[in-house]
């Protein structure tokens, strides 16, 4: 049976700019160039400004030439320059005048460098090999991870290409020709694992043979104890010397745990666009927002004419239509132009208050980090949470002290026995320390570095010590024990 109710709610919904806007305020600086250039594509009414100062300097001097040529005649008697003035001339632009107007201007590209796969390519081609082997040689450097390292068993690959391929080779050829590539520039590459890695980089080393030898053997017959840093067994095992064993071990250690690692350019490099840049100018601190190529737009003086002379018409259905487009395109283009600002607006509130906040960190460095939360800059401001985590995230700031994201002025902190707020990266700062003067003979266990922070007045329990140590990717003390 069908019934009808009435239901009173509040709903909250975000207006189209809104949502426009939070999606620009989370972009960093070179995807909201992208987003800007991609509006630009899409709006008509939509133009940067440099096209429209450039049409403007074209038509100033389409009026000024005939006033020009005058001038040239007049003051053709009055000019005394001798040949020496245009040879002196340290302002003359020759490249620009023996250039034709028309001609585009093109600037030096960098040279492209040479990936790590098509560096092993190359030399793949210098063994003159059949061509079964030479796509088994292909699927091998295709298969190595961005240490260098064989990431897949050989049987699969050799099954892959069986099934797939049609090419059937026998395990000890496959065998040999990765003994082969791993011999290749890099020395190491294509290694099933560090053992393997290192025992490859000492057999074509120039370095001692009885060193070399001893090396080897302390790999082949000892690894789990050298890895584990148990210098006493190995050397009771193998009945060496302490300055033997010490040779040894500098050896093994001169050796490329990564060589697919630094050498070769990666397909892939990160590079980091700060969004802000803070530089000190007598005495204070200056916050920029790093937009300078960033195009600059603004509505169409000639798509706005349009717009109010089919405004005035809208006598036919075209022109109805027409308007409608154009009236849309307007509103767009002008909730784009005001969103851009306002993100602008909010970015330099938001780094002014972390700079308010974070002084001390800009004038002195890490060490004096304070605490800081996102509520702290929300309630600072009067923004919500939600749009200093979307404008931290991704947002990079270049100051004296180097390049940081946004996200790494915020921690939390804790209480000293001073009454001091201490941030946890200035503990793991101080902890860094620690370890880098302890002795290496005899490195601090966690429970040895909490005691050390609890007698600095920093209270923290030993989870808390191995947790910090592991962010900064630092081994444990027994693996942190070296050899003097």
């Amino acid at each position: 049976m069908l019934s009808l109710s009435q239901r009173l709610a509040q709903t909250q919904k975000l207006s189209p700019q809104q949502i426009q806007y939070q999606k620009l305020l989370q972009l960093n600086t070179l995807a909201l160039e992208q987003r800007i250039k991609t509006e630009l594509e899409m709006n008509p009414v939509l133009e940067e400004e440099m096209e429209m100062n450039l049409e403007q300097d074209d038509k100033e001097k389409d009026s000024d030439t005939e006033t020009e040529i005058e001038d040239e005649y007049s003051d053709k008697d009055n000019e005394e320059f001798a040949l020496e003035d245009y040879m002196n001339d340290d302002d003359f632009d020759h490249e620009r005048i023996n250039r034709s107007p028309d001609e585009e201007m093109f600037q030096p590209l960098a040279p492209q460098r040479e990936t790590l796969s098509e560096h092993l390519t190359e030399q793949l081609r210098l063994l003159n090999l059949d061509e079964d082997l030479y796509i088994l040689g292909e699927e091998i450097v295709g298969n190595l991870d961005e240490d260098g390292y064989l990431k897949r068993e050989l049987p699969e690959i050799l099954n892959e290409l069986e099934m797939f391929e049609h090419i059937k080779i026998e395990p000890q050829t496959a065998e040999d020709l990765l003994k082969r590539i791993q011999k290749f520039d890099p020395i190491g590459i294509a290694s099933r694992n560090l053992k393997e890695c290192l025992i490859v980089q000492l057999r074509e080393s120039k370095s001692d043979p009885y060193n070399k030898y001893l090396a080897i053997k302390m790999l082949e017959d000892h690894y789990d104890e050298f890895t584990k840093r148990r210098f006493d067994l190995i050397k009771q095992r193998m009945n060496m010397t302490d300055e033997s064993l010490k040779d040894t071990v500098e050896l093994i250690q001169t050796m490329n745990p990564k060589p697919g690692e630094g050498n070769i350019s990666s397909m892939e490099m990160n590079q980091v666009t700060p969004d802000f840049i803070v530089e000190k100018v007598d005495e204070n601190w200056v916050i920029t927002l790093n937009d300078k190529s960033m195009p600059s737009v603004t509505i169409s003086k000639q798509y706005l004419e349009m717009f109010n002379s089919n405004k005035r018409l809208k006598r036919n259905n075209r022109e109805k239509e027409t308007y409608k487009f154009l009236r849309e395109k307007f509103e767009s283009a002008k909730w784009f132009i005001a969103c851009i600002q306002q993100r602008r607006e909010t970015l330099m509130k938001i780094m002014r208050a972390i700079l308010e906040r974070q002084y001390m960190f800009f004038e002195k460095g890490p060490k004096f980090l304070k605490p800081m939360i996102y509520k702290d800059i929300a309630e600072e401001i009067q923004m919500d949470i939600s749009t200093i985590s979307r404008v931290v995230n991704g947002k990079y700031v270049q100051s004296p002290m180097g390049i940081h994201e946004l996200k790494y002025f915020f921690s939390e902190g804790l209480s000293t026995d001073f009454g001091e707020e201490v941030s946890n990266k200035h503990i793991r700062e101080r902890l860094k320390e620690i370890i880098e003067h302890e002795n290496k003979k005899a490195p601090f266990s966690d429970d040895k570095l909490a005691d050390l922070l609890n007698a600095e007045g920093i209270h923290i329990a030993r989870r808390t010590v191995a947790k910090y140590r592991e962010q900064l990717k630092l081994p444990v003390a027994r693996l942190r024990k070296q050899m003097m």
